[in-house]
């Protein structure tokens, strides 16, 4: 069975909104980055996210990091979205059975970048396995912090992993208990 894996940069006062302004990515974070991605063989997103990525990802070639992203096949939900580009599929209306059956087929784990509104559904019905948080060393001072509108409440997190980056970046891994 595969795990659908949330990986979030995270600063250290809890901003995970555009993390292109404050967080800093360095030859180590772009490594750790590649040979992470390796790991999955499909993004889930959520339509801001799906946006976002494919207009900054979707027409860009030559950079090894965003070509395997490019090639990578795309689960979105969305209320909105009638149709798609960029190897994307629609989860349809119910996101979370989708996702379920997803989850049982083979293959690689599924990753999600970013905490989103969509994360709200994805916690109530236990669907992530496990939370990449990349915690950089800097004070965002604004913007949307982690877990922002997700219900919590039910949520418990036990630490699994744990890595240093030279950066003073550290990758925590969580899981659901």
């Amino acid at each position: 069975m595969r795990k659908l894996i949330e990986s979030t940069f995270v600063s250290l006062d809890g901003v995970i909104e555009a993390p292109e302004r404050w967080a800093n990515f360095d030859a180590e974070d772009a490594a750790s980055s590649m040979e992470q991605l390796g790991n999955y063989d499909a993004f889930v997103m959520g339509r801001l996210t799906y946006e976002n990525f494919y207009a900054n990802w979707g027409h860009t070639a030559g950079n090894p990091y965003i070509d395997l992203i490019n090639a990578m096949p795309k689960y979105v939900a969305s209320r909105t979205l009638t149709e798609t580009a960029w190897n994307a599929t629609l989860l349809g209306p119910d996101p979370s059975s989708a996702i379920a059956r997803l989850k049982d087929q083979p293959g690689k784990d599924l990753i999600k970048y970013g905490t989103t509104h969509f994360d709200d559904t994805l916690v109530r019905d236990h669907l992530i396995d496990e939370f990449h948080l990349w915690i950089r060393p800097v004070v965002a001072g604004t913007g949307r912090r982690l877990f922002e509108d997700v219900d919590t409440s039910m949520l418990h997190l036990r630490l699994t992993d744990e890595r240093r980056l030279q950066n003073g970046s550290v990758i925590l891994t969580y899981a659901p208990r």
